[in-house]
């Protein structure tokens, strides 16, 4: 005999037909969720990996530039005997270092007494920091170390020097030329309106560099190359190694403009000291009475050495005649004087018919007056 089938049975299993469907699609939407999340935190994971190595990538590369920017010169055009920007950037670091104590001090100076080379001794581990302290020699030390300083001879007869700045053509030097006088021209390095002004120099015996130098003019400012006061003690050194392999030769500089830079001690020294190192002796034009220019030079134990008088402020013959009388008479009083003037025509002009004016005066180079032992 057939057995009927349990209705309750039958009911409770199309129940759970019923119902599973909709349970397996909660359960994969919940899994998709949860997919989903592990992916987008696996996505903000790897972002942030890649940021961390793009970011020192950057750094890296950052640093490589840096540290190829720093040689602003090829080694082809520095010659031997010249301070690499490392070597000269450590001289000027010098000027920046704290004093020692007193009792530190005395007692460095009993040893570079008995050395009797230059003082520079570190102090290492003090306070847990290591520290480089230039100590300033006694005054016996000083004697001896005193070799290569500036100074300025007088002779018998007064001395004249005539400077002219702003040189930067071959029609200029030709002029000065054709005077048939000791006249010192000062010319430019190069900038835009002549590349190669540099190349002058190969046609004096004589000469000058006349640098351009920040001034309280934003339009003289504008010159290529000027040197400002906002410059870090790399940029100058650059600039003044720079200076030196455009003019191998060269022994003397004077600043075209200058009065903000001039003026201004700290820039001024590093410059000075820069230019000291590479040979060049720093002519003050004294473009500014705040000029710092003389206190730097005495500090290092040079002459200074600055220009006595402008010739050429107003153009014309009588003018500049009038002027050269004031410069031969300075010359007069002190032993010797220094004129600067431009290369003008009415300058040029000038100075063919000022002999009977210099008559008095011995026409000297710069080199005649101002020189190292």
């Amino acid at each position: 005999m057939a057995t009927q089938p349990n209705k309750n049975s039958t009911k409770t299993a199309s129940k759970k037909k019923s119902t599973s469907p909709k349970k397996t699609v909660v359960k994969n939407k919940i899994a998709k969720k949860r997919k989903s999340k592990k992916t987008s935190s696996s996505k903000k994971n790897i972002f942030i990996i890649m940021g961390i190595l793009l970011t020192l990538l950057f750094i890296a590369l950052g640093y490589f530039l840096g540290k190829n920017n720093r040689e602003a010169l090829p080694k082809s055009v520095i010659s031997e005997g010249h301070y690499s920007t490392k070597a000269l950037l450590d001289d000027l670091a010098q000027l920046k270092v704290k004093k020692p104590q007193k009792g530190k001090k005395e007692k460095l100076e009993k040893v570079a007494l008995k050395t009797k080379k230059k003082i520079e001794k570190p102090l290492l581990e003090e306070r847990g920091q290591t520290q480089k302290v230039v100590i300033k020699p006694t005054e016996k030390v000083k004697q001896k170390e005193k070799k290569n300083v500036a100074l300025a001879y007088r002779g018998k007869k007064p001395k004249l020097v005539i400077i002219i700045d702003d040189v930067h053509t071959k029609g200029q030097i030709q002029a000065i030329k054709n005077l048939g006088l000791k006249i010192t021209p000062s010319i430019f390095p190069p900038y835009t309106l002549a590349k190669h002004s540099n190349l002058l120099a190969k046609q004096v015996n004589h000469y000058m560099i006349h640098l351009p130098m920040e001034s309280g003019n934003k339009q003289f400012n504008k010159q290529t190359k000027t040197l400002m006061t906002s410059f870090s003690d790399e940029q100058i050194a650059d600039r003044v190694m720079e200076i030196r392999a455009l003019f191998p030769k060269a022994k003397y500089i004077n600043n075209h403009t200058g009065s903000v830079f001039t003026s201004d001690y700290k820039a001024m020294k590093k410059l000075y000291i820069a230019l000291k190192l590479e040979g060049f002796t720093f002519v003050d034009s004294f473009t500014v009475a705040s000029s710092k220019v003389k206190q730097i030079a005495h500090e290092v134990g040079d002459a200074y050495v600055r220009r006595d008088i402008f010739i050429d402020n107003t153009h014309k013959v009588s003018y500049i005649h009038k002027q050269l009388r004031q410069a031969v008479k300075k010359a007069k009083k002190n032993g010797y004087a220094i004129a600067i003037g431009h290369p003008h025509k009415v300058t040029m002009k000038a100075l063919a018919l000022a002999k009977p004016i210099l008559k008095d005066v011995e026409l000297v180079y710069i080199n005649d007056i101002y020189k190292r032992k």
